[in-house]
């Protein structure tokens, strides 16, 4: 294969693309790849990505045409992009927008597109029982409620459809944006969220009003969301990953919006409250007593004329409501998201029921705004405690994980950190209670695990954010939706495996702008020569992505007591460069 100049890119026959991060080129080259394919893994200086059809469909959604993304290729590409690359990238994202869902003014939904594409399709049983028998060869009517699951269907089969079907209004309600908070303080829309709003909605057009925003944690998509209510004013259903975000969303419409206590429900466990704008968590809906039980609140989507579902973290959306989701597509859909990353690899569902990528905003663009913190990234390898490594090495691939996660090696780097820091607000995340628990002894500090009764982690939280404490020690229940202003530390000890989401999200915590330098530092450690190096590189893909480098240390007993000595440099001083 004839080589060009010498440029970044490697595009291979199988749809990865090789990123050589050395090139000078290689920093413009990622922001424009990541915009169609996706980040799989990064082993020394080659990154590698994978364009898939989700990815193309994602950028399709967003304008991106194939001729860009073809010649995004070919300007960085060393070598002649393989044919059958070029020709699956025009095949799969020429297929967005091939079908067509419209309703006509008698309320007949239609399925448009390509005779020969739907007489192709129409042959699929799955797809004709959605559909009602044929009357006119050219004319595929859609059954009303079958709406999502064709949906659904035929995204899995690579053919994404564009729902131009329009939504109901639902029950009208009288709510305006405050120009000044209830607290006093002038407040007005960012210009990327005045944007994003306009984006979802989509004002006189037949495809606005459902989709997913995608915005950094800090970035405000709670404002953007109650935003969103107020301009289509109606009748909405918010629901969200837990009970303490529950109460900051209420907190936040109450003071941004002309809604009184009145018209606010909370739908929870303490109590079931459905009125004009509802707030309930995914837990709720999906409780139930036992397996083959209904799921008894769900009826919570029938209880009033919703005229929206906002799906705040839309990457945690759970299978029965999804299922619940496929009936609601004449209601308005809006995801927020910080990672439309999903572990279980349900992001055709995603895209399909509540709607294509509308809004994508790279981390580091707020970041040169100072909008969020300037975030500096560590990971830190150190050696198995020498008593714990004899059963490490005898135990059982799984138990090998957790006994990596809790080496108590980890204790000591966490104290000789803090020190570093110290004076500045400090949150310690793990996934294990145990390790939780011994580093909150070691620590003397407050432990917050979902142990605890709601009203002991919001005294704990208010806590933090008031300087009373310096240092908390957390779980995994902390690492969503949860407003901790004035951290500017993390320093993870553990994690859920290879989780990109879940470090997306804990990153998430301390990137709330800061009072003076506005910087943030966020520490992983991991155990030296284990699994968790792997699960390690994993979780940093998403990052990775956003434009964020880990520093690689290593840590040295011997040397760890110069952190003290160069605490000012506030760089893991002590550590010492390890090769990546």
């Amino acid at each position: 294969m004839f080589k060009r100049e010498n440029r970044p890119l490697c595009v291979q026959a199988d749809f990865t693309v090789l990123l050589d991060e050395r090139h000078q080129d290689a920093e413009a080259a990622r922001e424009q790849l990541c915009r169609f394919a996706d980040l799989v893994k990064r082993p020394g200086h080659l990154h590698t990505y994978r364009i898939s059809p989700m990815s193309l469909w994602h950028a399709a959604s967003l304008g991106m045409t194939p001729q860009d993304m073809l010649r995004v290729l070919s300007e960085y590409s060393c070598y002649e992009i393989p044919l059958p690359v070029s020709s699956g990238i025009r095949k799969l994202a020429d297929r967005y927008g091939k079908l067509m869902l419209q309703q006509t003014q008698d309320g007949e939904l239609l399925l448009l597109g390509e005779e020969e594409l739907l007489a192709t399709l129409g042959t699929n049983k799955t797809i004709a029982s959605y559909l009602y028998p044929a009357k006119e060869s050219e004319k595929r009517s859609v059954r009303l409620e079958a709406r999502g699951l064709l949906k659904q269907e035929l995204i899995r089969m690579g053919y994404p459809v564009l729902d131009l079907a329009g939504y109901r209004h639902g029950e009208a309600l009288e709510v305006e944006m405050r120009e000044t908070s209830a607290g006093g303080r002038q407040f007005q829309l960012r210009d990327y969220q005045e944007r994003a709003v306009n984006l979802f909605y989509r004002e006189g057009q037949a495809d606005g009003g459902s989709g997913v925003l995608v915005l950094p944690c800090g970035a405000g998509k709670t404002i953007i969301g109650i935003a969103a209510l107020a301009r289509l004013r109606c009748d909405t259903l918010i629901l969200t990953s837990n009970v303490t975000s529950v109460n900051q969303w209420r907190a936040e419409l109450l003071d941004k919006t002309t809604l009184t206590e009145r018209q606010i429900g909370t739908y929870a466990s303490s109590a079931k409250e459905v009125r004009p704008v509802t707030i309930a968590t995914y837990q709720i809906l999906t409780n139930r007593r036992q397996k083959g039980d209904e799921y008894s609140n769900m009826r919570l989507f029938g209880q009033r004329n919703w005229g929206l579902i906002i799906y705040d973290e839309v990457h945690l959306l759970p299978a029965p409501v999804f299922r619940m989701t496929a009936d609601l597509q004449a209601t308005r859909r809006l995801g927020l998201t910080a990672t439309l990353v999903r572990e279980d690899g349900r992001e055709e569902d995603v895209f399909s029921l509540i709607g294509p990528k509308r809004f994508d905003l790279p981390w580091k663009t707020l970041e040169s705004r100072s909008w969020i913190a300037s975030l500096s990234c560590t990971e830190i390898r150190m050696p198995m405690a020498h008593d714990e490594l004899e059963s490490y090495l005898a135990a059982e691939e799984k138990a090998k994980i957790r006994i990596a996660g809790e080496n108590s090696v980890k204790i000591d780097v966490v104290k000789r950190l803090l020190q570093v820091y110290k004076g500045k607000p400090a949150l310690v995340i793990g996934q294990y209670l145990t390790q939780l628990h011994r580093l909150a002894e070691e620590l003397d500090a407050p432990v917050l695990t979902g142990e605890l009764p709601h009203e002991e982690r919001a005294r704990l939280y208010e806590a933090f954010k008031a300087g009373e404490i310096p240092v908390l020690v957390v779980s995994k229940v902390a690492n969503f939706a949860v407003d901790l202003p004035d951290a500017a530390v993390a320093i993870q000890v553990s994690g859920s495996y290879g989780s990109r989401q879940e470090e997306a999200q804990r990153i998430g915590r301390i990137l709330r702008p800061k009072h003076g330098d506005n910087q943030a530092w966020f520490y992983t450690l991991v155990s030296q020569g284990t699994r968790e190096t792997e699960y390690a590189s994993r979780r940093q893909l998403f990052l990775l992505e956003q434009g964020y480098h880990y520093e690689l240390k290593e840590w040295s007993e011997h040397e760890s007591a110069l952190l003290e000595a160069e605490a000012d440099d506030q760089a893991g001083s002590g550590l010492r460069e390890a090769a990546q």
